[in-house]
């Protein structure tokens, strides 16, 4: 006869889990552990009252969303509340299997030995392991009106199509991107490396952030785009040592090879892994699904829908075209395409050094995945028979070209503007003035044929548009 786990041995495991009811913190390993710079924006969300909503933690794997959660029940605690009433359980645990989200709760609160009906705060980590999770939290959020609940996964696909699908009104997302270089920085305790000044762009004075050693940013800029888009990568030079080994297995193979099929029921998964080493190898690349095709030899529907999976999964994104006069096309025929991390590339290949052949791609890819923590913003791209500006932002209301940048690895530039025969193209035909070029380490303004050119340092620019993307959404 086969044994069955016990409700004994379910209430056990629930305070194995929620040491804090005991001792009233949580554990050291995780106390030690810097906060996220997101933390600030998420905490708000699990001390929201007045709405009546659960809130749940989508992103990547390995982006710290299990560690934020253990940084939220510390400050709960530390703000008064009563730590036998928070409550934290990990749904992939298999002591759990097949046990709903109500039943998971009631005997949490049986393990608590507290009589109290309402007033808890309960968090489910690793949610996507419970089958139809959407519907079981939505029904709690809607009996238990007193109570709180956090959900947290990995799984961003199957997260965000289930959050969408049933948790209208009930669920407020938040999603946990990986590392922006400025929270790189700041993990790495190098604050003191950055300067915060100002520069002329566009006729007013903007806000921007350089280093007076910029020798020692470029050399943080590269390891970032090496192992940075994980914070525990960050910290263990046994990781950066083989970085194949802990992020393809630990993180692309099981969204490749686990997530992605079983919320899809995507059967043939080699064609799925074929796609993305294809894209993250040309990460920066102008891609047509034609081509993708013919090189992938998978359908072109379907090929479609793997992108479209990827890029819900948030391993890629996909960027759009404008021709020189800034306007779009009416077809999608070609399109970029850009890893969220450009880490995951130097995983499944190898990392990168300063001078390396395919150095320029990355650092267009680390820049673009500044800005890809903007959900109000779409960055463009703009390509046409003999030119190309690598970055274009549109004005909202005309959908207009409002600036451009070129993002180069390189000095070049600075002391020959002539060369950039593309963006004096596109920006005289857009009527753009103040256009931004990266550089190694070369910083001013230099007034060239009317254009007045803005020259950065990319890592300073990486490092901008993440700190100014945190400060905006602060400020929301």
């Amino acid at each position: 006869m086969l044994r069955e786990v016990s409700k004994k041995q379910v209430l056990d495991r629930i305070r194995f889990e929620n040491p804090w009811w005991v001792n009233g913190r949580i554990d050291k390993d995780y106390d030690d552990m810097p906060r996220r710079l997101y933390f600030d924006l998420f905490k708000p969300l699990v001390y929201e009252k007045d709405i009546r909503r659960a809130v749940v933690l989508m992103g990547p794997r390995r982006v710290g969303k299990t560690v934020m959660l253990y940084h939220q029940v510390q400050d709960l605690i530390e703000n008064g509340f009563d730590p036998k009433k928070i409550i934290f359980i990990t749904i992939e645990n298999p002591i759990y299997n097949n046990i709903g989200l109500e039943q998971l709760f009631q005997y949490a609160r049986e393990a608590t030995g507290l009589p109290d009906k309402e007033g808890w705060i309960v968090i489910f980590d690793e949610i996507q392991y419970c089958r139809d999770w959407e519907i079981h939290l939505k029904s709690l959020v809607d009996s238990y009106r007193k109570d709180k609940f956090i959900v947290s996964g990995s799984a961003a696909a199957a997260l965000k199509f289930a959050s969408m699908e049933s948790g209208a009104g009930r669920f407020t997302d938040f999603m946990l991107p990986p590392l922006t270089f400025n929270e790189y920085i700041h993990l790495k305790d190098l604050d003191r490396i950055i300067i915060p000044t100002r520069i002329k762009w566009k006729n007013t004075l903007s806000e921007f952030y350089t280093s007076s050693h910029l020798d020692e940013l470029n050399r943080h800029f590269i390891d970032y785009i090496n192992f940075g888009g994980y914070p525990e990568v960050i910290f263990s030079q046994t990781m950066q040592e083989n970085p194949g080994r802990y992020i393809r297995q630990d993180i692309v193979d099981k969204v490749l090879l686990r997530d992605l099929p079983s919320l899809y029921g995507i059967s043939d998964t080699r064609e799925l892994n074929s796609l993305f080493t294809t894209i993250a190898y040309n990460t920066g690349g102008e891609f047509s699904l034609e081509a993708l095709s013919k090189q992938s030899q998978v359908p072109k529907n379907t090929l479609k829908k793997y992108i479209e999976y990827l890029e819900v999964a948030y391993l890629i994104k996909r960027v759009k075209r404008v021709d020189q006069g800034g306007k779009k096309f009416r077809r999608d025929n070609f399109f970029k395409i850009y890893l969220t991390n450009p880490s995951l590339r130097s995983a499944l290949f190898s990392p990168v050094t300063s001078n390396d052949e395919l150095i320029g791609n990355l650092i267009e890819t680390a820049i673009f995945a500044q800005w890809m923590h903007r959900d109000w913003f779409r960055p463009w791209y703009a390509r046409w028979s003999n030119g190309e500006v690598d970055m274009v932002g549109l004005s909202d209301s005309t959908l207009k070209p409002i600036w451009a940048l070129e993002i180069k690895w390189t000095n070049r530039f600075f002391e020959k503007p002539g060369e950039l025969k593309s963006l004096f193209k596109f920006c005289q035909e857009n009527k753009l003035d103040n256009p931004l070029v990266t550089t190694i380490d070369q910083d001013g303004e230099i007034n060239y044929n009317g254009l007045n050119i803005q020259y950065i340092p990319a890592s300073a620019y990486a490092y901008t548009v993440g700190k100014n993307t945190l400060e905006r959404q602060k400020g929301k």
